[in-house]
């Protein structure tokens, strides 16, 4: 069509002139040519960015594995080192099966996708490889959350088990609600919006990391906690990881990779937008969108510093660590359409917010190893509060065009339908992931294959079920050797003589 208006316009201009249909013909074939170029030259940095950013979301399961490596006692580190490894493998197959095609199978119901199983008919016009990519990175890190909550007692198979269904089907289910165009409380929705705006959770606050902190939240429950966490009296005892060196390697690279999670969920990077006469690109909110998961971070990071400090007297990197991440949670939802200074209160009341909830925690007798359920699930839910409380009008438009008038933060001067609909998300979600993942952890339960045995625990998985150690260890100071719980007495490893020895620490 290019062609043939650039033809008929040459064609009246150059009417007279000497070989001017010719003349037409060459200067439009090559428009035709560089458009061409022009418009593949677009799809392939968008398609690359995309990719890059699909990796640096899969980078962030080596950051799981640190944190949990370092989360646990070294007795338990081959075990839990495993898991991740098999949250990936098993998750990539089974999404690649049935999840992508219940999460995005369009056309579909608001409920789930029903189209594109085993990536049949791929690619087409509404999606390629490299988003499926993108989107099985997301899913995985979902079954990553839910491992740590169980870590130290969970037999392998259930692993296996949970992990294949979670990314297979519960977070694809949940995915296609909120981030299909389909899905019946999507802010893409071409019609009938929940009321009237959607749900603006951009890169999965309640997607990605409530559905994991909800499913160990269940698992943790159903298992009880590990042996030696509570003494006779009710008293927590801390078990405390064998590895605070990992736990900072792991919480870097977990911060590497929401550079991919939260600016990458953009998908493009050249679409342009136009404000007020003003011309700039998608790229700017891209920027604006890791500055404002950046703050989030570093806020929570030293709110939790100085309020651990407060309350026990002294300064422990894990918890800011924890905090830093809890930060991060709470603004993956509203990162791309918030002020920068709306995402430092962000990350100050996410670290109120995890603080608070691993007191209730340790009041309740729930033991997460990671404080996952903590972390992911009550940070995932603050930040969709937070959204619908603090929503730019100008970025929300950006980042949602072609519907005039949608609902923003209610602190923004936005009224309160998007608070209304980001309640029912959180809702909806612990309903969802309750309604699956319990019965599931609950089954495995009755069965015998959830829990590992007393003396498996004692002794660690390392041992018991994975042929030996990571490392040299000692158990002599483990707590949980402690506190009336030794089932047998538990003979030093060394002796008098050589309990100075590097080999004894």
């Amino acid at each position: 069509m290019a062609s043939l208006a650039c033809s008929a316009e040459l064609g009246s201009l150059l009417s007279g002139a000497t070989n001017g249909t010719a003349v037409t013909d060459f200067i439009c074939g090559r428009f035709d040519t560089v458009s061409t170029k022009l418009i593949d030259t677009t799809y392939a940095i968008d398609n690359t960015y995309l990719l890059f950013s699909a990796y640096l979301v899969f980078a962030m399961q080596l950051g799981f594995a640190m944190l949990c490596a370092g989360s646990v006692r070294a007795k338990n580190t081959m075990n839990i080192m495993l898991t991740n490894v098999l949250d990936a493998a098993a998750g990539g197959l089974f999404y690649y099966l049935f999840g992508f095609a219940f999460a995005f199978g369009g056309p579909s119901n608001g409920f789930i996708g029903k189209h594109f199983f085993g990536l049949k008919t791929f690619p087409n016009p509404s999606y390629d490889y490299s988003y499926f990519l993108y989107q099985w990175a997301f899913a995985i890190a979902a079954a990553g959350i839910t491992s740590g909550s169980i870590a130290e007692r969970t037999q392998f198979v259930a692993y296996l088990i949970y992990s294949s269904f979670l990314t297979g089907f519960v977070y694809p289910v949940v995915s296609h609600w909120f981030w299909s165009s389909d899905g019946w409380a999507s802010a893409s929705r071409a019609n009938d919006l929940l009321f009237g705006s959607g749900v603006i959770d951009f890169a999965g606050s309640g997607v990605v990391h409530m559905v994991g902190g909800i499913a160990g939240l269940w698992g943790a429950l159903i298992e009880g906690p590990r042996i030696g966490r509570f003494d006779h009296s009710g008293r927590s005892v801390a078990l405390r990881g064998h590895s605070a060196s990992l736990v900072v390697l792991g919480t870097f690279l977990l911060w590497f990779g929401w550079y991919g999670f939260n600016p990458g969920s953009f998908l493009t990077i050249l679409k342009p937008y136009g404000n007020g006469g003003t011309y700039y690109g998608q790229w700017s909110a891209i920027g604006r969108t890791a500055v404002t998961t950046t703050l989030a971070g570093c806020t929570a990071a030293l709110t939790t510093l100085f309020g651990k400090r407060l309350l026990a007297g002294h300064w422990n990197v894990t918890d800011v660590c924890n905090g830093l991440l809890g930060g991060f949670a709470a603004i993956t939802s509203g990162c791309s359409v918030v002020e920068p200074w709306a995402a430092i209160i962000c990350g100050f009341v996410a670290a109120i917010v995890l603080i608070s909830c691993n007191k209730l925690a340790e009041k309740m007798k729930y033991d997460d190893p990671l404080e996952a359920a903590q972390l992911h699930g009550g940070c995932g839910s603050w930040g969709i509060i937070f959204t619908a409380l603090f929503a730019n009008e100008a970025y929300v438009n950006e980042v949602y065009p072609g519907r005039p008038g949608r609902p923003y933060g209610l602190f923004m001067g936005g009224g309160g339908k998007l608070l209304a609909a980001h309640i029912i998300q959180i809702l909806v979600i612990i309903g969802w992931v309750s309604a699956t993942m319990g019965p599931l952890f609950y089954v495995l339960h009755r069965l015998k294959l959830l829990r590992i045995s007393t003396e498996d625990e004692m002794a660690g998985m390392d041992m018991t079920r994975h042929g030996g150690l990571a490392y040299i260890y000692h158990d002599s100071d483990d707590p949980s050797q402690k506190h009336g719980f030794q089932l047998r007495r538990v003979e030093p490893s060394v002796t008098p003589s050589n309990q100075n020895s590097p080999s004894a620490v």
